[in-house]
């Protein structure tokens, strides 16, 4: 062979030796992805060889105040799938031990295998198919699983209550979203997770930490037995339980008053920040977002007219009213835009606006203190006058009008005063940009905007703000952020983020206002909150509304000199202040500092609001 000719075989002999490893590269890459890196072949390779069974953690248990169970947890089960084991089955005799309709044993089969809705599917791994059996019916299925090949019963706890009470603050839990999943990879789909209320809030100490058992199969796919001394199971961990600063009997005791009226309760001890009492009227019965009825009793209440799920405690921003006069005569006497003994005239309304706002009446001139009493408007009217218009102090009207608002956010309002709960409102308090906007820059001034001096205008609270007030002004000018829960069991007390807030104002001033609520109780606009042995300091408000009757407010504390609790109650469409929130007040008052009991005093208070229906 010449030369030539055996170089062209040459070269054709390299570029098929070529070809061929080219060829084995591929193959070799791709097994590789195929065995270590997919992570699919990779589950799948393992099942083959062993099950992994889930260990769900009891989740922690719920006390009141007093240390009665409110939440506690019942055996249920789950029935879970893996697709590849399914084989043909008796599904009339599936449907019938589980009592489920064949349709919807086909439904739950479709939405398990559908990737866009269930996108952590896999046909190597369990995936729910029928959550919260009974162990009655799960005990059936496990004595015919035999006949059911892919099929796994996995028990679990289940959320249960021993009190009809409290749902929007104790929240319900639901299955995991895809997005719950991609926030935390703890859970896959199926599993549950708190939805609302303390129960989403304080999640990650309630959950507790899965388990995980491995199981040997044998050539055939049945699991023999556990796997001896394996390395990749994980202990099973049970949540911590929490301690709520709630005292349940006091809570349903404000639900059975706030019955067939809309509105809110909100009790703080003002030494430690503790919310007693967080009512929203309409409630809903915790027990009815638990089983296998949940998504229906959750539509009837997401479609009820007077919005059982809203809660207007935290939730709900109204104008405080003359309750907001408290925060303003602080401000006020710590500017010094007014002092203890100046009065001013009241002829029935605002004299420098010629009678608006309009007020009742009462002796005049008037000061403070008796101002406070009598709820008169015209006072806190030139308060926000000397405050605001008075060029001594500040140079323009806005830069005063901003001092103003410092003092108004200092005591609470304005932002969420970090309540740990999810959904609270932060309110509204207005600030001078809002104002140029509305009326231009420099035009104008106190008598604009009056009607902020009497907590009517642009001025929004929560009832939950409200009851914060009373607390800094129990306190003497500081206050604690509101908690629900005051302990978490096994941790650390730090844990909690409760942080003591400083308003700056002098403490002197919350005795001047103290003894005009005092008086208001004594001989002023809120008399029905006057128990006989209990100091009672409080606050009347009628909030106007644009949409209907105007709404009932009272804020007040007891006793006097060692306060003990602060309340805030708001009536929507309730009128006057002393004609539902006051004896309200009072009763809430008088049931919690008599140990659950209503003094004989009370008891025709008692018999008015639980007989009254407003909505």
């Amino acid at each position: 062979m010449n030369g030539p000719q055996k170089n062209k075989y040459a070269h054709r002999q390299h570029a098929f030796t070529f070809v061929v490893v080219l060829i084995v590269v591929i193959y070799t890459i791709r097994l590789f992805n195929i065995q270590v890196l997919s992570p699919e072949y990779r589950i799948a390779a393992e099942d083959i060889a062993f099950y992994q069974k889930t260990l769900y953690p009891s989740r922690g248990m719920i006390y009141d105040h007093n240390g009665k169970l409110v939440v506690f947890n019942n055996a249920t089960a789950d029935v879970h799938i893996i697709s590849r084991e399914v084989e043909p089955f008796d599904t009339l005799e599936f449907c019938k031990i589980l009592n489920i309709q064949p349709q919807e044993l086909a439904d739950r089969f479709a939405q398990v295998r559908n990737r866009k809705i269930n996108r952590g599917y896999s046909p190597f791994t369990p995936q729910l198919l029928i959550s919260q059996v009974s162990e009655k019916e799960a005990g059936l299925l496990e004595e015919k699983l035999y006949k059911f090949p892919g099929f796994y019963v996995v028990h679990r706890t289940i959320r249960d209550y021993n009190y009809p009470s409290a749902g929007l603050v104790l929240g319900y839990m639901g299955e995991v979203s895809p997005r719950d999943i991609e926030r935390d990879p703890y859970y896959i789909p199926g599993e549950y997770i708190g939805k609302s209320g303390l129960e989403y809030s304080y999640e990650r100490f309630l959950r507790g930490e899965k388990g995980k058992e491995i199981y040997v199969r044998d050539a055939h796919g049945r699991v023999k037995g556990r796997r001896d001394n394996s390395e990749l199971e994980e202990e099973l961990i049970s949540g911590h339980d929490l301690k709520l600063a709630i005292d349940i009997e006091l809570q349903m005791y404000g639900e059975r008053l706030m019955a067939g009226k809309r509105g809110a309760i909100v009790m703080i001890e003002p030494k430690t920040g503790e919310v007693r009492a967080l009512v929203s009227s309409p409630h809903y019965d915790p027990k009815l977002l638990v089983g296998r009825d949940r998504g229906k009793n959750f539509k009837a209440l997401e479609s009820n007219p007077q919005i059982p799920l809203f809660n207007r405690a935290i939730m709900g921003t109204y104008p405080p009213g003359s309750t907001f006069k408290l925060a303003q005569s602080a401000a006020f006497l710590q500017e010094g835009a007014i002092n203890i003994g100046q009065s001013y005239p009241c002829n029935h309304g605002y004299p420098v606006l010629r009678g608006k706002p309009a007020c009742h009446g009462h002796p005049s001139p008037i000061s403070l203190i008796p101002a406070i009493a009598t709820s008169c408007n015209s006072f806190f009217c030139y308060g926000l006058r000397n405050f605001i218009d008075d060029r001594s102090r500040y140079a323009t009207t806005a830069e005063a009008f901003e001092a103003w608002k410092g003092y108004m956010v200092k005591m609470g309002f304005g932002y969420t005063l970090g309540l740990d709960l999810p959904g609270e409102k932060r309110g509204f308090i207005p600030n001078a940009e809002l104002y140029n906007k509305i009326y231009g820059k420099g035009q104008w001034r106190s008598s604009t905007i009056i009607s902020i001096s009497i907590g009517q205008g642009e001025i929004l609270a929560t009832p939950l703000q409200i009851a914060n007030l009373g607390a800094l002004i129990a306190n003497k000018g500081h206050y604690y952020t509101p908690h629900l829960v005051s302990e978490i069991v096994g941790l650390p007390s730090d844990s909690l983020y409760v942080e003591r807030h400083e308003t700056g104002i002098d403490p002197i001033y919350f005795d001047y206002i103290a003894q005009g609520m005092r008086g208001a109780v004594t001989g002023g606009t809120c008399r029905s909150a006057n128990l006989p042995d209990i100091a009672v300091c409080g606050k009347t408000g009628t909030a106007e509304n644009v949409h209907g009757k105007d709404h009932s407010l009272f804020l007040g504390y007891a006793p006097q000199e060692a306060p003990e609790i602060v309340v805030s109650v708001i009536i929507e469409n309730g009128g006057f202040g002393a004609t539902y929130a006051v004896p309200i007040g009072r009763l809430m008052i008088d049931f919690y500092l008599n140990n659950h009991q209503i003094s004989p005093s009370s008891q025709i208070y008692e018999t008015a609001m639980l007989n009254s229906v407003i909505y």
